[in-house]
């Protein structure tokens, strides 16, 4: 599989997962190196993590030297770690230019799950997020979001089972990085992670959103809707206020059809806003008849929010109302809340943590 695209940022030297099979194949010509050794640099970056060019073992030691002078393997630092009382770990990691993000690893029942960043910050400014309240950084390269899958990995030394774009960042506002990071997660050469266990989830960008319906691969697409009445939603999610419901409900009815895939719509249930009976309705009224599984997301606490999460009994209302018109929903069993890891409350913090 080829992995044309060389979206890292320039520097004195090329990071080498920036580089192309082609690409590399021409500086190991150069070097007088044979063929093969880019099937084996590659399998040392992309299977096995490696953190530099000293650890690829079956490589002469003249040609570890030389590409240690030629292009760069800058691996991500790992600043702060945090382990929840629920098992799971959230990690600050920061890359070599400085910029630093968060990825959460969640085990459970032999399986293992990411939640990775797309975006150092966000510039979506969703009113209830951590994430958006500092703005965006910049976004991130294809290898720094699969870096922090890898990351966690290495850490709990198991095979990661699913991967959701759920962190920081807009994963549809960095669509390019995102689809190479999530084909590098599928390949068998990468982390072989079956395409319908990594999940993109977005605010609704909707024309990102009719390119992803495009790709050939099986991945899962979640929406954050948090209202289905608009005037809250554009005060909730200014980010997206220029993309109307009808127009999302248009593009997801295209997406179900195009695609035949159960796309997932997030909501986190706000106590006062978004939790009446009008809100209810209004959410039945948009899923209902359409092919969808709603995930009812009981508020995390982020520090210094004017917001307050709905009561467990509200939540329930919404899955049994939902039910009632025929749509599956689920109350999400949000993990690492104790450590700021859940939904909404990553934001590159060091309280509390264990540095590295």
């Amino acid at each position: 599989m080829q992995f044309d695209k060389n979206d890292e940022p320039a520097g004195a030297r090329a990071d080498i997962r920036s580089l192309t099979h082609g690409q590399l194949l021409s500086i190991l010509e150069e070097l007088g190196q044979p063929k093969f050794r880019a099937k084996q640099i590659e399998e040392w970056i992309w299977s096995k993590n490696a953190h530099g060019f000293d650890e690829m073992s079956n490589l002469p030691k003249s040609l570890r030297e030389t590409l240690s002078e030629r292009v760069s393997l800058g691996a991500a630092k790992e600043l702060a770690r945090q382990v929840s009382g629920d098992g799971s770990r959230k990690y600050l990691l920061r890359f070599p230019d400085g910029v630093s993000v968060e990825c959460v690893g969640m085990p459970g029942r032999g399986r293992l799950a990411v939640c990775a960043s797309s975006q150092a910050g966000c510039a979506m400014g969703c009113a209830f997020c951590a994430t958006g309240a500092a703005g965006l950084t910049r976004s991130l390269t294809s290898a720094e979001i699969y870096e922090q899958v890898m990351h966690v990995r290495d850490d709990f030394n198991e095979r990661v089972t699913s991967v959701v774009l759920m962190g920081q960042g807009e994963p549809f506002m960095n669509y390019d990085a995102t689809m190479a990071a999530l084909r590098r997660l599928n390949s068998p050469e990468g982390a072989g992670i079956g395409a319908r266990h990594l999940t993109v989830s977005t605010c609704g960008v909707i024309p990102m959103i009719k390119r992803f319906a495009n790709e050939p691969e099986q991945f899962t697409l979640a929406v954050s809707l948090h209202s289905a009445v608009q005037k809250t939603r554009d005060a909730l999610m200014p980010g997206v206020r220029k993309y109307s419901l009808l127009h999302l409900y248009d593009i997801m009815g295209e997406y179900v059809n195009k695609t035949g895939r159960r796309p997932t719509y997030e909501y986190a249930l706000i106590r006062g806003v978004n939790d009446s009976e009008e809100e209810l309705a209004s959410l039945c009224d948009f899923c209902r008849g359409n092919l969808a599984h709603v995930n009812i997301i009981q508020l995390n606490n982020v520090k210094g929010s004017r917001f307050q999460p709905a009561s467990a009994e509200r939540a329930q209302d919404f899955v049994r109302r939902l039910s009632a018109v025929g749509v599956e929903a689920t109350v999400r069993n949000s993990r690492g809340a104790d450590i700021d890891a859940a939904c909404g409350q990553l934001k590159q913090n060091m309280d509390g943590a264990q540095r590295g």
